[in-house]
């Protein structure tokens, strides 16, 4: 049996782990990032145009799309400030973008992992779950997220088909239709995931007469369009793979802070499930240049630059937008804009921010 904790405020001490934390993440990823620049500047991976929409699709799936069947978004989040203000930018766009045409967008829900209820309760659709039992994360909290999934999938009541794993950092740029094509669920391709390059530990839990390392997809768990009743398979699988992955010092090692999104590829590889890897899923300012017909901006990196509109790589610039910054509690209203020569990207990002912050009422509420 899962019991209940009750979550306090986070002391000084967590905060400052945690805020080294999300900096060795954010340089590690950033590192791998900047390898995987080509010269013109896009990402690729695996060799592959970043900007080509569709990388893989199963070969059984045909060009038809789930035209006009909408999709249930779900996110699971805590109770500290740092999420919370996330979660209120998201949930706005939800709302200006879910009605528009080309939207296959349906209701909405919060899956709060912290055991209580919490001060967004009337403002933002929420189911309280249960978190993991003291120390079973041992520190790495996204553990959270495949268990809370689990438990809203046993009590949810939802009239969608379909899924949308979604996560607070996550901001609505285009109306977003169904992606997923029946029983194929459509997901995003991160250059970081290679199981390939690790098929040595992959093989710890895909074993060979399961078939090749290719079997596993490049993805995480989000953003992901998914049946309910596949992922209602996958996320038990999910949740006990990443807890084994986690309680193994070489995956751990390996994977660090993507260990779950490695979790997530293989549970879904184990039932047999391949996604439709969609690169215009989303963009991540900075390494993303410009929205284009992408449909969400995920604000994971920092954004730094020097007055020049240069990039800083690193540096902590004259200018940025860093979503760390705000650990203890929301960005202020009307931040500054980037100055002349940043990418569209991220001039999108900020005034989108500031759009939300600017309407949604008692913005300063922790």
């Amino acid at each position: 049996m899962v019991g209940r904790k009750s979550m306090g405020r986070a002391s000084p001490i967590l905060l400052v782990l945690l805020a080294l934390g999300f900096f060795f993440a954010t340089y590690n990823l950033v590192t791998m990032v900047m390898h995987n620049k080509s010269g013109t500047g896009k990402l690729v991976a695996d060799g592959l145009d970043l900007f080509d929409p569709i990388t893989r699709k199963p070969t059984e799936v045909n060009r038809e799309r789930n035209l006009n069947v909408r999709f249930h978004v779900v996110l699971t989040a805590t109770d500290a400030p740092y999420s919370k203000w996330q979660c209120r930018i998201m949930y706005y766009w939800y709302k200006k973008v879910r009605d528009m045409p080309g939207s296959n967008m349906g209701g909405f829900t919060r899956v709060l992992h912290s055991g209580n209820a919490d001060n967004l309760m009337e403002e933002i659709p929420t189911m309280v779950v249960d978190p993991l039992p003291d120390g079973l994360d041992r520190g790495y909290i996204v553990l959270n997220r495949p268990w809370a999934f689990v438990q809203w999938l046993e009590k949810a009541i939802i009239e969608e088909e379909y899924v949308l794993m979604a996560e607070p950092d996550h901001i609505f740029v285009n109306p977003l239709p169904n992606l997923a094509h029946g029983d194929h669920p459509a997901a995003f391709p991160f250059f970081y995931i290679k199981p390939t390059e690790n098929e040595k530990i992959m093989r710890k839990y895909y074993p060979e007469e399961m078939g090749p390392v290719t079997n596993i997809d490049p993805i995480g768990n989000s953003p992901v369009i998914i049946k309910k009743s596949i992922l209602e398979k996958i996320a038990p699988t999910w949740m006990n793979m990443s807890l084994k992955m986690k309680d193994d010092p070489e995956t751990d090692k390996a994977f660090g802070w993507v260990l779950e999104m490695y979790g997530y590829a293989v549970a879904s590889a184990l039932h047999g499930v391949q996604h439709i890897l969609r690169k215009d899923f989303m963009l991540q300012p900075p390494w993303d240049l410009e929205v284009g017909k992408k449909f969400i901006i995920h604000y994971t990196y920092g954004c730094d630059y020097n007055m020049k509109g240069e990039l800083t790589y690193g540096k902590i610039g004259e200018w940025r937008f860093d979503k760390r910054s705000y650990l203890r509690g929301p960005p202020p209203r009307n931040l500054s804009l980037p100055p002349r020569g940043v990418p569209e990207s991220v001039v999108r990002l900020v005034k989108m921010v500031n759009e939300a912050t600017a309407n949604i009422p008692g913005w300063d509420t922790e």
